[in-house]
């Protein structure tokens, strides 16, 4: 069983090797270490970002895949491109797996007409859905706010929002996408006495009461017209993007917010804007933006009624040298016991 793993400057090709071995098939494994980029991790994340925005053709593989993949069995990889044309070459290929969440590195289409399963780990799913958490009560209670004027010497205690102002078991919180870091949303605001709605075309609510989670699932409109804080938990793709456009916010109460530590893409920035600035909306919350780092002049900076963080909602010590042993447990899964909550195309 020919393993072929592809580390980067946070995920050492040594690290992916390790956790390889303890794949479950049953042949011998032998595995070959290739090394995508450099280690300097500010041009790591200068070329994942490009891959993020633009997609697996963005960024150029390492060339010594070309070789190396025409008789893998399994590839794993961080973050290193797999486009169409690699996948094309890969006659043997049987699995693909990243040791991260988002699969924008990898072309699902070409792996879908291959029959190709693609697995994926959310490494960073507690960190994410403690962080939308702390964004909820940091807007809703103007904690950022607050903070931010006393350093500037200002005792302010009237806000936008401030005739808003509630606790959080009294508001409604309707969640755009309910995977795996949606559900732990979800359980954490059931645990907290919350009112949970959802909006997912992909779950049922019996699903969802197997998984141990409490939400009503609605039409996307009726999430957005009803409730009072709309948290996103979306992939980006060419379904999803801008899914979050005019039409959906121009239906959001004067007393909702929006918070999104998903992607940027999902929502339509301009329109976005507008409720804000007319506060026809109460506020948001956004980590994740359409063109990282933020620029010095973007009007959002502007904005009074409004948290921004610099897409740190997944930063833990612990998030990325523990992906690739959670990868090799899914992936584990899948072989022994067919299951497929972490293959992200084939649907």
């Amino acid at each position: 069983m020919k393993i072929v793993v592809v580390g980067d400057a946070f995920v050492d090709p040594l690290t992916l090797e390790k956790y390889a071995k303890n794949l479950k098939y049953e042949e011998p494994l032998d595995i070959t270490r290739i090394q995508w980029g450099s280690a300097d991790k500010k041009e790591f994340r200068q070329r994942a970002m490009n891959i993020e925005l633009n997609g697996s053709t963005a960024e150029e593989y390492p060339k010594a895949l070309d070789e190396a993949i025409k008789e893998a069995d399994v590839l794993l990889t961080h973050f290193s491109p797999v486009p169409a044309r690699l996948i094309e070459k890969a006659k043997r290929l049987k699995l693909i797996g990243t040791c991260r969440g988002g699969v924008e590195h990898i072309d699902l289409k070409a792996a879908d007409e291959r029959e190709i399963p693609v697995v994926h780990c959310i490494r960073n799913a507690e960190p994410v859905a403690d962080f939308t958490l702390g964004l909820i009560y940091a807007e809703t209670r103007n904690i950022a706010r607050g903070n931010k004027d006393l350093k500037e010497g200002k005792w302010i205690k009237e806000f936008p929002n401030s005739k808003m102002t509630t606790t959080l078991k009294e508001q409604k919180v309707g969640l755009i996408g309910l995977g795996y870091i949606g559900k732990l949303v979800a359980k954490k605001l059931n645990g907290l006495g919350v009112e949970v709605w959802g909006y997912d075309p992909f779950v049922t609510e019996e699903n969802l009461k197997d998984s141990g989670v409490d939400v009503k699932l609605k039409s996307i409109e009726e999430v957005f017209s009803q409730a009072n804080i709309l948290s996103l938990h979306l992939r980006l793709s060419e379904k999803t993007e801008k899914l979050v456009n005019a039409r959906l916010l121009e239906m959001m109460q004067e007393n909702a917010y929006l918070i999104n530590t998903s992607r940027a893409g999902v929502v339509d920035k301009e329109a976005l804007y507008r409720v804000l600035k007319s506060k026809s909306i109460a506020g948001a919350a956004i980590d994740v933006f359409w063109e990282e780092p933020i620029q010095a002049d973007d009007p959002y900076l502007k904005l009074e009624n409004v948290t921004l963080t610099p897409h740190i909602a997944g930063d833990t010590v612990d998030a990325i040298p523990l992906s690739p042993r959670l990868l090799v447990e899914e992936i584990n899964k899948y072989l022994e016991d067919g299951n497929r909550e972490m293959v992200v195309n084939l649907k």
